[in-house]
């Protein structure tokens, strides 16, 4: 195999630290499937610390920042929910991401198990993706 000289130099550079490599952003929008998981998983700690409760408004994704918000469209039936995305996974098959059961339930997918989605992603971690996020919870929590 046969390094050109430039790539010799990113290399070395890389190994003394002259040169970072940042990892690629996530796309805004994702078209792809979608799964739901619930109360089997209730009470365990997410990735970001949280407990999981399937009655809040949350989602798992492998690529989108913990903290941020997305909104996730059923395109089957144009139904649409805003997450917060406190969790990585989902780790089956080529899915995108995986939903609270109360998302779920505002998606009406529950009974299919998996549904095609689109997900944007809206807000970054942040002052506002936090003030959504409690808005979220406060909205699942009265509904019950």
């Amino acid at each position: 195999m046969s390094w050109s000289w430039s790539w010799r130099a990113a290399v070395v550079l890389a190994c003394a630290g002259g040169l970072s490599i940042a990892a690629a952003p996530a796309p805004r929008v994702q078209v792809g499937i979608a799964s739901w998981y619930g109360s089997a998983f209730a009470g365990r700690e997410t990735t970001s610390g949280q407990r999981f409760n399937p009655n809040l408004l949350t989602a798992a994704s492998r690529s989108l920042p913990l903290g941020s918000i997305a909104r996730v469209t059923n395109l089957r039936n144009g139904r649409r929910v805003l997450v917060l995305i406190n969790d990585r996974g989902p780790y089956y098959g080529r899915r995108i991401i995986d939903l609270s059961r109360a998302a779920a339930g505002k998606l009406r997918m529950i009974g299919r198990g998996i549904v095609r989605v689109r997900v944007r992603w809206l807000f970054p971690p942040g002052r506002r993706a936090r003030r959504i996020a409690r808005h979220l919870r406060r909205t699942a929590l009265a509904r019950r």
